[in-house]
């Protein structure tokens, strides 16, 4: 006699939905995973326009093992879906006063990159990336592997501990006082203020703690795949496919069904699909607000500050750069109000720091000969009404003026197509609340506790996966929360 399998339900076929669906699959459940869009990866998609290709969201790609972890979960070997190479030059930074600097994958080319072009040393560059492994070391295994929200994550020997340690992960200081402890010259503090932006956040108001992320990029590794980041979202598909996972496109769910405090499944178009397991995928804000209407939201997470959101214009250029690289960010002169425009005016600074990302630069099918495919990012706060028609308009300007002077050419004369994405599209299309990219803002130091779980108490069978949970956003944490999610499944 046969056993039946238990059923579960992925909201979102956004990258942790994916894996969600991935792990589920691996329990021996039936997984059916409904996406509103008609197409999977969320944030992580992609588009042609005029034989140009480009990757929606996410483009840098740290931590491939977290990719390479759901292969191996399956029994499957990675590289028959999914290939990646490593980047020797991580970023190109371009300053104003025409400094260049090249941010090698490997330490010790880099301390001497710093020293040649900054007043900073390659030993204050090497003790700085020793602080960050030993955050690293500290925190992984709790903040970014386990739940925070569970009794048994800190009866482990290993929590205790690290929490023995807590002062050494820097908790007290901002990103911005640590840095400035570290270096004295602006570009080399601007540098590592950066990596706040990772996850959305105000160096000058986050956690020094955030100096983790350094160690994610630089000790693990910055990588192209092949095929470009979209190629990711379809790597995993087409695994979760080959498990059985179904994905039902143009599919909007209306509503977690909830009886007897337990998740029974979801509404969709005025039919219950059952299920024994609810995995959201989709932006806990409105997993609450829209499919939840009936139960009592957790008030004081959701009124959390949000993360920053971005402006994003795709351009087809018909010309080529060889300074330019993969990633390339060209810094501001004003770093502070840059983010006190962000953060405390709810505005665009005038002169934003801009990133370029160019996969045709190693992938050139991705523009026609002789062009590129520019991803022209700045970070903008998250949406609360602001005239975007206005910012929209007047961070053009400003960003074109910007390349054109670090570069010395007119951008806007080799710009052949234009598409844009600001934080009211970020929201439309991908279901994150006010534009924000990761969810609730980490600009205090208890941000990874005050997440929201990837379970909740009040509701049986109902689990959350995603940028907007813990442990947060982008690509290797929103695999992680999948993990977290299904491994917290009783």
């Amino acid at each position: 006699m046969s056993v039946k399998r238990k059923k579960a339900v992925v909201i979102g076929a956004g990258i942790a939905g994916i894996a969600s669906a991935i792990r589920l699959r691996a329990k021996g459940y039936d997984v059916d995973v409904y996406e509103a869009n008609s197409y999977a990866g969320g944030k992580l998609s992609e588009f042609v326009i005029e034989g140009f290709r480009f990757d929606a969201g996410p483009s840098l790609f740290t931590m491939p093992q977290y990719v390479d972890e759901l292969f191996l979960l399956a029994g499957k070997k990675p590289p028959a879906y999914f290939s990646y190479r490593k980047l020797d030059i991580v970023c190109r930074y371009f300053y104003e006063d025409g400094t260049r600097i090249s941010a090698w994958a490997d330490e010790d080319k880099f301390a001497s990159e710093i020293e040649n072009k900054t007043v900073d040393t390659a030993k204050a560059i090497k003790a700085f990336l020793k602080k960050s492994r030993n955050i690293y070391a500290i925190t992984h295994h709790v903040f970014l592997e386990r739940s925070l929200h569970k009794l048994g994550t800190y009866l482990r020997l290993p929590t205790l501990m690290s929490f023995l340690r807590m002062p050494a992960i820097d908790p007290f200081r901002t990103m911005n006082e640590a840095n400035s402890s570290f270096f004295k010259d602006s570009k080399t503090v601007r540098f590592f203020n950066r990596y706040a932006t990772y996850n959305g956040s105000d160096p000058y108001r986050a956690p020094a703690t955030l100096n983790i992320i350094p160690h994610l990029e630089q000790h693990f590794g910055a990588w192209f795949p092949e095929g470009g980041m979209y190629s990711i979202t379809k790597s995993l598909v087409k695994l979760a496919e080959d498990l059985g996972v179904k994905f039902h496109y143009n599919t909007l769910v209306q509503e977690i069904i909830v009886r007897d405090a337990q998740a029974r499944g979801v509404l969709i178009n005025g039919m219950v699909a059952e299920a024994d397991i609810v995995i959201s995928n989709m932006d806990v804000w409105f997993t609450y607000k829209k499919l939840l209407k009936d139960q009592l939201p957790p008030k004081r997470i959701l009124k959390q500050e949000r993360s920053s959101s971005a402006l994003i214009f795709y351009w087809g250029i018909r010309h080529r750069f060889p300074e330019l690289d993969l990633h390339n960010i060209f810094f501001s002169e004003n770093y502070r109000e840059e983010f006190k425009a962000i953060w405390q005016d709810g505005k665009i600074y005038e002169d934003p720091t801009v990133y370029v990302n160019i996969s045709s630069k190693y992938n050139p099918d991705d523009a026609p000969p002789g062009c590129e495919n520019w991803f022209v990012m700045i970070n903008v706060p998250s949406n609360v009404g602001q005239d975007w028609d206005r910012l929209i308009a007047e961070a053009r300007t400003n960003i074109i003026a910007k390349l054109s002077r670090n570069l010395k050419i007119d951008v806007e004369a080799v710009i052949c197509t234009e598409n844009i994405l600001d934080p009211r599209s970020i929201e439309s299309q991908t279901f994150s609340y006010c534009g924000s990219l990761y969810g609730s803002g980490s600009n205090n130091r208890f941000s990874a506790f005050l997440r929201h779980p990837n379970f909740t108490g009040k509701i049986k069978k109902l689990y959350f996966a995603g940028g907007s949970v813990h442990p947060g956003g982008g690509i290797p944490l929103a695999l992680l929360s999948a993990k977290i999610a299904v491994n917290s499944i009783r």
